[in-house]
């Protein structure tokens, strides 16, 4: 299992890192995209019906690779980022945050004393089923990474408070639920929308936080990538499966019969 948390150095040394996220519960499919390279998976937990163990499954998994594991958790909850952390994710996307009490909150359910009030057991698989000893707060508290995701318009306006927050290393730009708390449901691509994710990635990059958020498209990614973005998710598996496969039909129905 690894112990250093690569995307974290990435970052903290000014780089840019480049994941995708995980909807699908299959071992057999995530071994595949780690196999691809990507600096990290962001194994989803909220929108769709993936269980703990299968969640837990699909950490090991990539723990094989030069990919880093991380969990959506559903909810700013102690007991759900418990449950992602111990099983062995690298850091946890939490959602939903749109005031400083909810990201001190996240920082306090992801860490352990003294920078959090993370319950403790060195006896998971996050501590190597005690092999860590006394030096396992320590260890998951430097690298464990704390992704923060402002979805709403209401975040978007707490957004000076939520970074002055401790302890939080991703501040994650939601566009769909920004889209849609714009009353523009989907519409990422409008200029309200795209301004509002400008505006953020500058302001939480001069904090001294890394901007987070997510590409639909390489056009998206390129306005992420100019605005400053450096931890940019590419897509949904199942979406990247569809897509290829939609082209295949494409192709083949051009043909003619």
């Amino acid at each position: 299992m690894a112990s250093e948390n690569t995307i974290k150095m990435k970052l903290n040394n000014g780089g840019r890192v480049i994941g995708s996220w995980s909807s699908i519960p299959s071992t057999v499919l995530i071994e595949i995209i780690a196999h691809s390279g990507l600096d990290f998976l962001v194994i989803d937990a909220e929108h769709g019906p993936l269980s703990m163990e299968t969640a837990q499954e699909m950490v090991r998994v990539v723990h094989g690779y030069a990919t880093t594991p991380l969990i959506r958790v559903p909810a700013n909850e102690p007991y759900l980022i418990l449950r992602a952390l111990d099983i062995g994710a690298q850091g946890v996307h939490i959602p939903h945050v749109s005031t400083a009490e909810g990201a001190r909150n996240a920082v306090k359910f992801s860490k352990y004393r003294p920078e959090g009030d993370r319950g403790y057991s060195p006896f998971t698989r996050a501590g190597r089923f005690g092999l860590n000893g006394v030096h396992h707060a320590e260890q998951v508290n430097k690298n464990t990474l704390v992704v923060v995701h402002v979805e709403g318009i209401e975040g978007v306006r707490n957004l000076k408070e939520i970074i002055k927050i401790e302890g939080l290393d991703v501040v994650f730009i939601g566009p769909y639920d920004l889209s849609q708390s714009l009353g523009k449901p989907g519409q990422i691509k409008d200029s309200e929308v795209i301004k509002l994710v400008q505006d953020s990635a500058k302001l939480i990059e001069n904090s001294g936080l890394v901007c987070g958020s997510f590409a639909s498209d390489k056009d998206y990614l390129d306005i992420l990538w100019d605005c400053g973005v450096r931890y940019l998710t590419y897509m949904v598996d199942s979406a990247i499966i569809l897509d290829s496969y939609h082209n295949i039909v494409k192709d083949f129905n051009s043909r003619g019969n």
